[in-house]
């Protein structure tokens, strides 16, 4: 029995850990701590800011595809009853138009559309605002709907521009007043700080081609044609579709 118990307590001695075993484990700890530091203080800024540019890519391809969208729904809207000029305002910084309601409780009605650049405390701004359709009394333009329910499409650093075609197929920097609407809208997206052209630039084919009144003629594509595109003040550019 004595001679177990020796051995059992020099089994005891060697179990475990001496306290410079646990001191040289503590050390060895700190310094894998500290690498894996040092190595995350290195690519967790450049992890962040890729995950930005990729938010920012996404929201800029969401808000395109909604300005793409409703261009492409555009309709054939004047104004009121004494005018052929149309609901269609366009420039280079914004645009103006008629498209049926959007939205899946929307009641069937027509609403006016307005995209249009201003600045907040982050930069430029695109910005989508509506506004119900209702007949205008003469003399008014498209601009005098009372728009509401603004949203940010486009945010800097990115800014859009718009441009303009015809049947013509000639682009132009301004569009309306016209009893015609522009079969084409371009969309450029510019790098604000550098003003290079990206490749979510693109364009919006609108589909309502043929004004209501042409559609009583014998030759309503000639109808179309011979209505003097872009109306005043349309300025065209050097360059065609």
């Amino acid at each position: 029995m004595s001679g177990l118990s020796e051995k059992a307590r020099a089994g005891d001695g060697e179990a475990g850990f001496t306290l410079l075993e646990a001191l040289l484990a503590l050390a060895l700890s700190g310094v894998i701590i500290y690498a894996l530091t040092m190595i995350s203080a290195q690519w967790m800024p450049n992890w962040r800011h890729g995950f930005a540019d990729v938010q920012r890519a996404d929201t800029l391809s969401l808000g395109i595809e909604r300005i793409v969208a409703d261009l492409e729904s555009a309709e054939f809207v004047t104004l009121n009853n004494s005018t052929k000029d149309l609901v269609f305002q366009g420039g280079e910084l914004s645009v103006i138009f008629v498209r049926s309601a959007l939205g899946p409780n929307a009641a069937p009605h027509l609403e006016v559309v307005r995209f249009s650049e201003t600045v907040d405390d982050r930069g430029f701004v695109l910005v989508r605002s509506r506004a119900s359709f209702a007949p205008l009394p003469n003399g008014s333009s498209a601009s005098s709907f009372n728009f509401v329910d603004p949203v940010v499409l486009v945010r800097a650093p990115f800014r859009v521009s718009f441009a303009y075609a015809g049947p013509d197929r000639i682009w132009r920097n301004a569009w309306g007043p016209s009893p015609l609407l522009p079969t084409a809208v371009r969309i450029t997206v510019r790098d604000a700080v550098t003003q290079q052209v990206l490749a979510a630039s693109t364009a919006a084919q609108i589909h309502a081609d043929v004004a209501p009144d042409c559609m009583r003629e014998k030759s309503p594509s000639q109808c179309a044609t011979n209505v003097k595109p872009g109306g005043e003040g349309a300025a065209a550019a050097q360059q065609t579709l």
